[in-house]
């Protein structure tokens, strides 16, 4: 373990605003690219504030610049920048990048080998490449609230921002493979990625059910849409996720539960015949959790072999001890908020470790230091903030 992390080499200009965007660009953070954060004079857009948990943790490994992009001063310190950069990242309308500068043709020009990452709320073009778009728009375009909620209840939303994450992670990936590519021709490449293909992606199986054979998913709530018994069970004091589908989990889980008979029972011998009789089979198995706990029906069930686990809140997620031991809770000082946690990069590399080098950073906080690196003289930085196309650290 320690060492350089393995895109040390690798610097990205971060023009991202809001979620999906700066996702992408902490995965790149985390495993140590050297990210310049480039802020506008004029504000961003982060919920909460810039100490809000969501900015603290959205914006770790990262220096902060300020530049006026607005100002032909500040367009121009941006290309020079870029000149020196591998990556660029944005989550802006079409129409903004072309308008302030850094759509790829414009790139491409200043530097050749640059990759450009951009994310939309439905695409770079078509019918509604002009709009923007946030996640719970993503989400109901995308089929994910048609799938999500009790039968009958109306669509309901993911209770995270799925298609932001989503397309975040997918835009960090099709960065990497663009950089894997870029070793082998020297040339850059323009990858992007929206929030409703992303979302529509995020389907999978069910999305396939209707490509294939023009089967509409319906919700399914808290069960498996195609599969049973697995979904949330009532027990005597609370709630259990169950996966028992077929096979020897099945039969497993009949002889725990004591009810061995369930077995030679035609309403319930075969997956399908389990999925067609589901709401009785769900009746007769939470008449049977209702005899123990939760936490006893855990151990009892993962000793043979049945995949369960309790429903936890968020609060309960992070005492659980499974979870502090993989250590998703991160510390780490930040200047104005003090000693916080974060949650850590959920990917594990053997021998390498994601590393929260840096809190996230004062709006303008590195830009002297950013500048210089890039190879600006102090008399050039001197006449930028003269102009008003850079700013220092303004709080």
């Amino acid at each position: 373990m320690g060492g350089p992390l393995p895109l040390n080499d690798v610097t990205v200009i971060d023009l991202t605003i809001a979620r999906a965007g700066p996702t992408a660009v902490r995965q790149l953070a985390d495993w140590g690219a050297n990210v310049v954060r480039v802020e506008s004079p004029e504000g961003g857009f982060e919920a909460g504030g810039r100490s809000s948990p969501d900015y603290l943790n959205l914006h770790r490994n990262k220096r902060s610049v300020v530049i006026d992009l607005k100002h032909p001063e500040g367009r121009s310190t941006l290309h020079r920048m870029v000149q020196s950069a591998d990556v660029v990242v944005e989550n802006m309308r079409s129409a903004v990048k072309h308008k302030l500068g850094f759509d790829f043709e414009t790139l491409a020009g200043v530097n050749p080998s640059v990759i450009l990452g951009s994310i939309s709320g439905f695409g770079q073009d078509g019918p509604y490449g002009h709009r923007g778009g946030v996640d719970q728009i993503a989400q109901g375009m995308g089929g994910m609230m048609s799938v999500t909620g009790l039968p009958g209840q109306g669509p309901v939303r993911a209770g995270v921002a799925i298609s932001d994450v989503t397309a975040g992670l997918q835009l960090a990936i099709g960065i990497l493979v663009a950089l894997h590519e870029r070793q082998k021709t020297g040339k850059g490449r323009w990858v992007h990625t929206s929030l409703l293909e992303s979302m529509i992606g995020m389907l999978d199986f069910q999305a396939a059910r209707w490509t294939v054979e023009r089967d509409n998913p319906p919700q399914a709530g808290n069960d498996h849409p195609t599969m049973g018994p697995m979904g949330m069970y009532a027990t005597a004091d609370g709630f259990i996720n169950i996966a028992a589908s077929g096979g020897r989990l099945w039969e497993e889980f009949c002889r725990e539960l004591g009810v061995a008979d369930w077995l030679d029972d035609a309403r319930f011998s075969t997956v399908s015949a389990r999925r067609d009789n589901r709401d009785e089979l769900n009746r007769l198995i939470e008449k049977e959790l209702s005899n123990d706990t939760t936490e006893n029906w855990v151990l009892r069930l993962n000793d043979v072999g049945v995949p369960c686990g309790p429903v936890n809140t968020v609060a309960e997620t992070f005492s659980d001890p499974q979870v502090r031991h993989l250590g998703m809770a991160t510390p780490v000082q930040h200047p104005s908020a003090g000693q916080i946690e974060i949650v850590r990069n959920a990917t594990n590399i053997e021998g390498v470790a994601p590393d929260i080098r840096m809190p996230s950073p004062l709006k303008g906080q590195h830009s002297w230091e950013l500048l210089i690196e890039f190879g600006f003289t102090e008399d050039e930085i001197d006449e930028l903030a003269q102009c008003e196309a850079i700013q220092f650290n303004p709080g």
